[in-house]
């Protein structure tokens, strides 16, 4: 087991300090990321140190949870870039939103204009306990109002981890999907670490992001990856290049 941990690259090494993180929680007191522009600020200077050049933060909209709308993200993002400025954090960084699929959800979508990651793609989320009964009409209404989903950590769905063909149908219904890196270190559980293996290897990843939200998540970059797909790992991150602004 030594040996095996010893040949792997430790995950920040593999961010070659250019890595676009289109997945965080850095905007202070709006959701379970970041609780006060001291921690953004601590979180802000930890992205520097791991080798992140550029980030998007996507705060949850849920609306049974954090009740967030695109005026308070715009809002909370705008005081977020002065006190960064104030404090010589020189790192870009702009807002989006983590949207989570649920029955209030086709409202946000008929009704506004969503914060998309860029152009026109959208970070979205599942609940961890179950798929929306709606999901795949959820998912045609995104595309039909011309939004391209982002499927956040879809590694993470436990309810699909017995049922690999669930993926392939996601894939198949238009959904990108999006690798939580710190499910490569281990940091979610051994089952999440296999899941994550295998969708990688399968070459179902589309784009990776970092989900922080406090420096526990930052400490675990300093780990080694548990993954014998590393390049195809490095491929993946270096398709965040994409998003670049």
């Amino acid at each position: 087991m030594f040996s095996f941990l010893k040949s792997k690259p430790y995950l920040k090494d593999l961010l070659g300090g250019n890595y676009v993180d289109i997945h965080s929680h850095l905007l202070p007191g709006i959701d379970d990321g970041a609780r006060t522009l001291s921690d953004t600020l601590t979180l802000a200077k930890s992205f520097e140190e791991i080798g992140i050049s550029q980030f998007i933060t996507t705060p949850h909209i849920s609306h049974y949870f954090w009740n967030n709308s695109p005026e308070i993200i715009s809002s909370k993002y705008e005081e977020t870039k002065l006190f960064l400025k104030n404090e010589k954090i020189e790192i870009p960084f702009k807002a989006a939103a983590e949207y989570l699929m649920d029955d209030r959800f086709e409202n946000n979508l008929q009704n506004e204009k969503l914060l998309t990651l860029k152009d026109n793609y959208i970070l979205v989320e599942m609940s961890y306990i179950n798929a929306p009964i709606q999901l795949y009409k959820i998912i045609f209404d995104i595309q039909l109002a011309g939004y391209i989903p982002v499927l956040a950590h879809p590694e993470r769905y436990s309810f699909y981890h017995k049922n690999f063909d669930e993926y392939d149908k996601l894939k198949k219904a238009g959904c990108r999907f999006q690798l939580n890196l710190l499910a490569l270190v281990g940091y979610y559980g051994s089952e999440i670490n296999k899941i994550a293996n295998q969708l990688l290897k399968k070459g179902m990843y589309d784009f990776t992001g970092t989900d922080i939200h406090h420096t526990k998540h930052i400490k675990s970059f300093d780990q080694k990856v548990k993954s014998d797909s590393i390049s195809d790992l490095k491929e993946v991150i270096a398709n965040n290049q994409f998003f670049r602004f």
